[in-house]
């Protein structure tokens, strides 16, 4: 038969498959930032406490990133944003 049979032409199928391949690639290269507990918060945000990343604002009731200078009325949402804020900078870094 003259030609290539569409049926065993498989370009399709390597262009899906290595689509697939970058995408698992991106998923294991970004940090998690949603899979922290309260424990685990608790125990970031204390010692962000400690090194003077964060100051605790009694009054108001709010944890400010004096980085970003950010508050935050919840030590969950304070851990899984730092997570996230760590991750990109870190990112920028390495990009330049």
């Amino acid at each position: 038969m003259p030609g290539t049979d569409a049926l065993d032409d498989a370009s399709a199928d390597h262009e899906r498959f290595e689509a697939e391949l970058v995408a698992q690639d991106q998923d294991a290269a970004r940090v998690a930032v949603a899979d922290i507990d309260d424990r685990r918060a608790h125990s970031l945000v204390n010692g962000l406490v400690d090194d003077d990343v964060v100051t605790p604002m009694p009054d108001e009731r709010v944890l400010v990133h004096e980085t970003s200078d950010k508050a935050f009325d919840s030590i969950l949402q304070l851990a899984v944003f730092y997570r996230g804020w760590t991750a990109a900078r870190d990112a920028g870094e390495g990009e330049q």
